[in-house]
């Protein structure tokens, strides 16, 4: 495996290659990732992973700068799934002021970005650098940031870009809490009521199996639960896997058949993310 940190090397790397499969991260890696290099191999002869935290995805009140950095660690754990590791500083990625950005859909200030205004514009920015460095065949990206994964398929489709996008399930720890990097922030009382948010898309998606149709009580009960055990909530929403968009009650296309339920709330100091797939008979 070789560790890179310049755009130059890496191109020159990976020039004579026709295989690419590429999965970004913002390293402080887990079993999530390390699944998401697990299937790149599946796409490619030449697996890439790039280690970058990327600032223009934070707000100014967000946890750029205590986000966990472990490059040694993640090396460490990428040996035997990467050819590739990619870890430039913020001075290489960026070594003028970046003023020419990606602008995404509407839905990017919607659900996380409601809250989080301005993120999905740096993520999908950052992102479009890569896929210029790395130039890949396929890129993989994880089903936990559902949202996010929505918008790179359109950039991807919009631009043009000669990259199949394929997403990863969301691997989940022994009680069902969706792994994430920042679980580490959660003490050991808030672990222990963290899976509360998956039991809670569970039933409502349950609830849509079962028949029920009013999405919107669905939606008001889920945050009502939550709430309920001390969290605070960002969104729960029932919408369409095909465009996010919210969900008709009346079933008149197939569309209507492919749900999902998003959710972001906080416990304690920490937001987590999760969702479920909800698949109705046609």
């Amino acid at each position: 495996m070789q560790n890179i940190s310049t755009i130059a090397e890496l191109r020159e790397r990976l020039s004579g290659e026709r295989a690419i499969a590429f999965v970004p991260t913002m390293g402080n890696l887990h079993e999530g990732h390390l699944n998401l290099m697990r299937l790149a191999r599946e796409h490619g002869s030449c697996v890439v992973a790039s280690l970058f935290v990327n600032p223009l995805q934070f707000g100014p009140s967000e946890d750029f700068d205590k986000y966990p950095r472990t490059l040694e660690a993640d090396c460490a754990r990428l040996q035997s799934l990467a050819d590739v590791v990619f870890a430039p500083a913020v001075s290489e990625m960026y070594p003028v002021q970046q003023t020419v950005f990606v602008e995404p859909p509407p839905i990017a200030d919607e659900l996380c970005g409601a809250a989080r205004p301005g993120h999905f514009r740096g993520m999908a920015t950052v992102v479009l650098k890569l896929l210029n460095i790395v130039q890949p065949q396929v890129a993989l990206f994880g089903k936990k940031d559902y949202q996010q994964l929505h918008i790179i398929r359109q950039m991807v489709m919009q631009m043009n870009l000669p990259v199949r996008v394929v997403g990863g399930e969301t691997v989940r720890a022994a009680d069902g809490l969706a792994l994430s990097s920042r679980n580490q922030y959660l003490s050991a009382e808030e672990r222990g009521k963290a899976v509360f948010l998956y039991q809670t898309l569970q039933e409502a998606q349950r609830a849509i199996l079962r028949g029920g149709r009013d999405f919107e009580r669905l939606e008001k009960q889920s945050v009502e639960a939550l709430r309920s055990r001390g969290w605070s909530v960002d969104y729960v929403a029932v919408r369409k896997q095909s465009d996010l968009q919210p969900a008709d009650p009346v079933q008149g296309n197939l569309a209507q058949h492919e749900l999902v339920i998003l959710a972001a709330a906080k416990l304690g100091n920490t937001r987590l993310l999760d969702n479920v797939e909800v698949y109705l008979a046609a």
